[in-house]
């Protein structure tokens, strides 16, 4: 397998020319983002990403979590890694200071937790479900659970999960089966949960589980399900793992991918009940997940965003040295990066991670700027538009995690497919991320009826007349935006008269939208990069490579939107067709 290699240089890129780095560090709470010490998190990150977790990628992936009398124990190393995680302080990179965090913005965490997945996907996904409870406790826990909890969370002490699923409730969490029963000041759970990602594992003292489940008297539906905290191990009156709770992992799934992450079913109460206690109101469980389950969104779809570097980077450097054939003007064999074809293909792995990185970190620099702008209008329109990136985030950037995970593995030819080059890897480890956290057809289904129709398209009109303020406006973006616009005005219409043929177009309008915001983003960072090389500032090589991707971004993947929009808008092909001839 070929080595991890951060791109450090375009991260900072990113972050500063597109991202708008500068301006977050300006906010109230963000005052110790300056460049060194942004420059110093992401070195320090990338040596710990590159030397001590991407080799351990494969040997996870080889030997896999497992179960042993009851004890989840992980493969060989990851132990160490994880360790050496919490030494650093890496879980509390944009956590509140008061409760042991580094109070950095999230743009710059999203760098640091690219970095992580791309090195090794199944070690990252421990971090980020630990931060998704970090979040949920923090904005829905009573003081006693954050003062007791989220110290040990955020230093990864302690690690989180998140517990939906259930074996007749997966997307449907509505139709969730799992107890509560209040029992003085606590509650006794009782069910079984599913797909509980590092419901179980040896890296860390104690596991917090947050659960939805439902009270004796909770109404049908969503609206009836309440969150709970259930702790692995009760913690005693000095705040250390006591007795063990009621609840245990009964199995691991064998999986696709990710085979180093446990994939756990737990069962809560089989003997008296788990002791849970209350996050937010009873009932209102949904609406505090949801501040869990959008954390996780965007992190997944930088999961998309890192499988697609790590699988270009491997791809790149096996063209580079397998010779094979003669490539038109050439004189005799040369590697196969000489192919026009293969080169195409490259170029749109690497165009479209750029893509994608831009628009996760404009995304997360939104969502900084909504929690600490001092001007309230701007903590509305930012965090508008950040909830109408963060569907497109995770779907778009996790389908071409997918797609530029076959691609790598299509550079490599027959060789892609046995398992030794280690690029079939990534292709199984990226195909679970369009699934999870939901699925992209739901992501899709949440772009339009939560974000476009809750506001009549307000913030995406928003975002398209900007888009159309950009200097040197190249036609194929020109067209890209008119035909988001197109699409946009067709749904909200559509909406009105006939949901379903909207639901039927959901889908391709997001990839409509997505495609053409990232089509946006890398117009603003060839400018960015044009004005650095007549300065005679930055690399001149890098900032080229910028201007190619750029343009072949533009050439080749923004004339889709085209298309997109005609998918978008005949759907009534799809409403119509009798099911039962499929």
């Amino acid at each position: 397998m070929v080595p991890y290699a951060p791109p450090v240089s375009d991260m900072r890129f990113v972050l500063e020319e597109v991202a708008g780095l500068a301006s977050i560090a300006s906010l109230p709470g963000y005052e110790v983002a300056t460049p060194d010490t942004v420059a110093a998190v992401l070195d320090q990150a990338a040596d710990l990403a590159r030397d001590v977790l991407a080799p351990l990628n494969d040997s996870g992936d080889r030997e896999g979590a497992r179960l042993e009398n009851g004890v989840v124990r992980m493969p060989a190393g990851f132990r160490d890694a994880y360790q050496a995680f919490v030494a650093g302080g890496w879980g509390g990179l944009p956590c509140p200071e008061e409760y042991g965090g580094q109070g950095l913005p999230l743009a710059v965490a999203a760098a640091v937790s690219e970095m992580w997945s791309a090195a090794n996907l199944g070690f990252a996904l421990c971090p980020m479900l630990t931060m998704g409870a970090v979040e949920a406790l923090e904005h829905h826990g009573t003081e006693e659970l954050k003062t007791l909890y989220l110290p040990r969370l955020v230093s990864g002490e302690w690690t989180g999960t998140m517990n939906l699923t259930e074996p007749q409730a997966g997307s449907d969490v509505g139709a969730l089966k799992t107890r509560a029963v209040k029992h003085g000041d606590h509650y006794r759970i009782t069910g079984q949960k599913i797909f509980i990602t590092y419901g179980d594992h040896d890296l860390a003292e104690n596991i917090i589980h947050l659960v939805l489940a439902r009270t004796p008297d909770s109404p049908p539906g969503t609206h009836g399900i309440s969150l709970f905290l259930v702790p692995k191990f009760l913690p005693d009156a000095d705040g250390a793992p006591g007795r063990r709770n009621d609840v245990r992992c009964v199995s691991l799934e064998y999986k696709l991918g990710i085979h180093a992450s446990p994939t756990a079913v737990l069962a809560f109460g089989d003997e008296e009940g788990a002791i849970g206690f209350l996050v937010g109101e009873e009932h209102r469980g949904m609406e505090c997940m949801f501040t869990m389950m959008n954390n996780a969104r965007l992190n997944v779809g930088l999961q998309g965003v890192a499988i697609s570097e790590r699988a270009y980077q491997q791809a790149l450097e096996y063209a580079r040295t397998r010779v094979q054939g003669v490539p038109v003007g050439r004189d005799g064999a040369a590697p196969i990066v000489w192919h026009p074809d293969v080169r195409r293909m490259l170029l749109l792995m690497r165009a479209r991670t750029e893509a994608a990185r831009a628009l996760a970190y404009l995304t997360a620099a939104l969502l900084d700027r909504a929690r600490h702008s001092p001007d309230a209008a701007d903590r509305k329109r930012t965090r508008a538009r950040a909830e109408l990136l963060v569907p497109m985030v995770k779907a778009w950037s996790t389908d071409l995690g997918v797609e530029n995970a076959s691609l790598a593995v299509q550079v490599h030819g027959g060789m892609g497919f046995i398992e030794e080059t280690g690029v079939a890897q990534h292709y199984r480890d990226a195909r679970i991320a369009p699934i999870y956290e939901g699925t992209n057809g739901i992501q899709a289904l949440d772009l339009l009826g939560r974000k476009l129709v809750r506001d009549q398209g307000a913030a995406a009109y928003a975002l398209i007349t900007e888009m159309r303020d950009l200097p040197a406006m190249p036609p194929a973006l020109s067209n890209g935006i008119d035909a988001a616009e197109m699409a946009t005005t067709h749904l909200l219409k559509s909406w009105g008269s006939d949901p379903a043929c909207a639901m039927a177009g959901a889908t391709p309008y997001l990839t409509l939208f997505a495609t053409v915001a990232g089509g946006w983003l890398m117009v603003r960072a060839a400018l960015a990069a044009s004005e650095k090389l007549d300065r005679g500032e930055g690399d001149p090589r890098f900032l080229k490579g910028k201007l190619l991707s750029a343009q072949f971004y533009t050439d080749h993947v923004l004339p889709q939107a085209t298309g997109l929009l005609a998918s978008t808008v005949n759907s009534t092909s799809i409403t119509t067709f009798d099911p039962d001839l499929l």
